[in-house]
């Protein structure tokens, strides 16, 4: 699933290629995956793009006082071609959603520019939406603070943890506590800060909030530094080999040498390290796990 780190980089490479660029034709061949009507797609037609922002994972292409925005979910992406084929998509049961034709004066209409947003697999939760402000898209309007705003302090990181009961793992993933960290990303963050994943939010020390603070902004504008520049045909890879923990299950630890383990959930699994996170105790491998004793 795309996070912060490939949404903040699928932003700044589209933003440089649609910015000042015309729509001339809004394709939607997944009727699933459009959430709005009203405006219609039809009513970015003729409008310009200035740019592309984020809010936490879901992309907002602007333009004209409209915003496109989309949530990529699991499986969706975007795909820039420099120049789209000149037939019209057709609706059918391939991976392509919606496709954004624009117009390029050098280039005869048909065959200008544009971006396909694809998703692939059977579970479909791709999510589009044409709004007027982004606060009307109802994932954006209950999101968390962003963890790379600079409002973003270790007093307001407290502030968010007193009192939360639930485990942090799944504190780092709850989109209205911080916005844009999914299951890799988390992972990652918790291993940065020596943290096992089941530990209470609450009853973090001083000392681990800090910690964890500082293990968030690092790992997230680490990823970001690691992704800029590079063509989108190429984040999904630079994401996987930057990742030292999640998804390497069975393999050494980067920092200790120790083998990684995982526990798995019914449609999601997680990876650690004993040593680093939990003081070399493995992780029962079952859902609401608790350290073993």
């Amino acid at each position: 699933m795309p996070e912060l780190p490939e949404v903040e980089a699928l932003a700044g490479f589209l933003g440089d290629h649609v910015a000042g660029r015309t729509v001339s034709r809004v394709s939607a061949l997944a009727v699933h995956a459009l959430k709005t009507y009203d405006p219609p797609l039809s009513a970015l037609e003729g409008q310009v793009f200035d740019g592309v922002g984020r809010h936490g994972k879901f992309l907002d292409f602007r333009a004209g006082g409209l915003h496109l925005v989309v949530h990529l979910a699991r499986a969706g992406w975007v795909r820039w071609h420099d120049a789209l084929p000149e037939a019209p998509p057709r609706p059918g049961k391939g991976p392509l959603a919606l496709r954004v034709r624009l117009t390029d004066p050098g280039l005869p209409e048909p065959a200008g520019p544009g971006f396909d947003v694809t998703e692939a697999g059977t579970q479909k939760h791709l999510a589009v939406y044409l709004v007027r402000d982004p606060l009307d898209v109802p994932g954006i309007a209950r999101l968390g603070p962003d963890p790379l705003a600079p409002g973003f302090t270790l007093t307001a990181f407290a502030e968010l943890l007193s009192g939360e009961r639930r485990q942090i793992k799944g504190v780092l993933r709850d989109q209205s506590t911080l916005a844009g960290i999914g299951n890799a990303y988390s992972d990652e963050i918790l291993h940065a800060a020596r943290m096992s994943p089941f530990k209470l939010a609450a009853a973090l020390s001083e000392d681990e909030v800090a910690r964890l603070h500082q293990a968030v902004g690092s790992t997230l504008r680490d990823a970001v530094e690691r992704s800029r520049g590079l063509a989108l045909r190429d984040l999904k890879a630079e994401k996987k080999s930057g990742l030292r923990v999640h998804g390497r299950t069975g393999e050494p630890c980067p920092v200790c040498g120790d083998t990684i383990r995982e526990v798995s959930f019914s449609d999601s699994s997680l990876q650690y390290c004993p040593t680093c996170q939990t003081g070399g105790k493995p992780l029962a491998d079952r859902r609401l796990s608790r350290l073993l004793k």
